[in-house]
């Protein structure tokens, strides 16, 4: 689809990039060319994703450890990057989410989606940025955001929120940063399942069947993603700034994505905050 090198000589972060579309979006830069890091809180995922693609592309890729709620870990992670070379590309991909009745959330329940999903998101984007700036060098921020941002969603209002926010530095930073060179762009996935993901959104009593409501009958695959990525990432995309695209095969036409929840039992909720508190304990 792409010239083998659309991506040569770009050092691109992906956060949240050992599993999941973070892993398949690095696999498809790595492969057109770009040298990747990616950083998350699991150093031997990280590293084992890392090996796989040095095995399978013979590139050059890095896994550092960083939990980016933590401004100053992010501060030093990039101090770090840019000890060997400036970056070129940052992805926001890490996040966290579940469902549950939002009266029923803890504050620290709420500081569990924001902290990873909005607040680390700006931590990485200033980060970079501010070393972009003074360097005068030129950079691409592209976020992993959500379809609620356009039709919100019930049942998962801290995600909501905080994808709604990034969205929303997207476009404001498309108009302070891109007379310095620098391009943020995002991308809302519908349903492009993961085991992560999966867990979290769709538990045991909920409709397995995430393509029962999408007008193409289908869910995305990973590499159409990691495909419109590559792109918006890309020079060829060099005129694209501040702008959302849509990945989702129209399913956000049909509905929000939540409202089977809406006939969900009070039983049925208790199941799922147990199963929860099992999971985190």
């Amino acid at each position: 689809m792409f010239e083998k090198g659309l991506l040569a000589g770009k050092r691109i972060l992906v956060t949240g990039g050992g599993s999941g579309l973070g892993a398949a979006m690095g696999r498809r830069f790595v492969a057109l060319g770009a040298e990747l890091i990616i950083c998350g809180r699991r150093l031997e995922l990280l590293e084992a994703a890392a090996a796989r693609m040095r095995e399978d592309f013979a590139a050059k890729v890095a896994a550092v450890r960083c939990d980016i709620r933590d401004g100053a870990a992010v501060d030093a992670m990039m101090e770090g990057v840019w000890r060997e070379a400036p970056l070129d590309v940052l992805v926001n991909n890490a996040a966290a989410t579940f469902i549950a009745q939002t009266e029923q959330l803890s504050f620290r329940a709420v500081d569990a989606i924001l902290a990873p999903t909005l607040h680390g998101a700006m931590y990485c984007t200033l980060a970079a940025g501010k070393r972009w700036i003074e360097g005068k060098h030129k950079g691409v921020v592209l976020s992993i955001l959500s379809t609620s941002t356009i039709t919100g969603r019930a049942f998962t209002v801290p995600s909501a929120m905080a994808k709604s926010a990034v969205l929303a530095m997207t476009k404001s930073l498309a108009v302070e940063w891109g007379p310095k060179g620098i391009r943020t762009v995002a991308i809302a996935p519908g349903a492009f399942p993961t085991p992560g993901a999966s867990s979290q959104l769709r538990p045991e009593g909920r409709d397995q069947s995430w393509s029962s409501t999408n007008p193409l009958g289908r869910t995305g695959e990973h590499g159409e993603l990691a495909d419109l990525a590559s792109f918006l990432i890309s020079d060829r995309a060099g005129y694209i700034n501040g702008e959302m695209v849509v990945q989702d095969g129209g399913a956000r036409l049909r509905g929000s994505g939540a409202e089977d929840l809406l006939q969900w039992t009070d039983e049925q909720w208790e199941k799922q905050r147990a199963s929860r508190s099992k999971g985190s304990g």
